[in-house]
């Protein structure tokens, strides 16, 4: 039996899912701003519920709806936000992006997503897992086309995408009327390249305000930076 993953205030179980906990929905869901204080959220893919929990945390949303198409990682999405202290705001959908976006009237004042984004068509063996990962299972042009359409007029879109997929992923978003309002580059270390971009969209055109977060100093020592946008989470931060 795997071992639930251990967070400050909720635990997610994920022997179920393809995806399991990773830094990156980690950075997303800590990352993603509330300053707007979004009332309805929305989490696109959720996997194990882990960035919905996060957002539960840290926001006092009366609502966050989360999608996921898998089933497994759909049920055992529903199970850790009912084992949650914010079980009475969090709810799952087991559906696909584009048939939610035909159905739902609901307008999200924040949509969140660590889409599946490995463009490339490669093969673990593992098909769960290969969809999970493959942006052919929600590809950036859908993903943003439908965010377009649920998201309120003032509402805030968060992403995080491979650095080297930023400038496209900016190009779709505009096609659509979004614009980047924030970008965070990622690096692991001082000497690594720029591995993800985590971005925020929204419907007006302003100067992006960009910066970049180093994980760690060397292996195990995080930096500052990091720790500040992880310590609600993680027990060893």
């Amino acid at each position: 039996m795997m071992k639930p993953f251990i967070f400050k205030q909720f635990n997610i179980h994920q022997d179920q899912c393809a995806m399991k906990v990773g830094t990156d929905g980690v950075l997303l869901g800590a990352w993603a701003s509330l300053d707007h204080l979004p009332n309805a959220i929305l989490d696109i893919g959720a996997g194990t519920g882990l960035i919905a929990l996060q957002l539960a945390q840290r926001s006092d949303a009366e609502l966050i709806d989360a999608i996921e198409l898998d089933e497994n990682a759909y049920e055992q999405c529903v199970a850790n936000f009912e084992a949650s202290a914010w079980a009475d705001r969090l709810f799952c959908y087991h559906a696909g992006f584009d048939e939610f976006v035909d159905e739902m009237d609901e307008k999200y004042d924040l949509i969140v997503s660590n889409p599946p984004f490995y463009s490339e068509e490669v093969s673990s063996g593992n098909i769960t897992r290969d969809q999970a990962r493959q942006s052919s299972s929600l590809p950036f042009n859908e993903l943003v086309a439908g965010v377009a359409k649920l998201l309120a007029t003032n509402g805030v879109f968060s992403v995080i995408v491979p650095y080297k997929e930023e400038r496209e992923f900016i190009n779709l978003a505009s096609e659509v009327g979004l614009y980047p309002n924030r970008i965070t580059r990622v690096k692991g270390n001082p000497k690594a390249a720029f591995k993800r971009s985590l971005m925020e969209f929204g419907f007006s055109k302003v100067d992006p305000k960009i910066n970049e977060l180093v994980i760690e100093l060397e292996r195990h020592q995080y930096t500052q930076d990091y720790i500040e946008l992880t310590q609600d989470f993680y027990l060893k931060m």
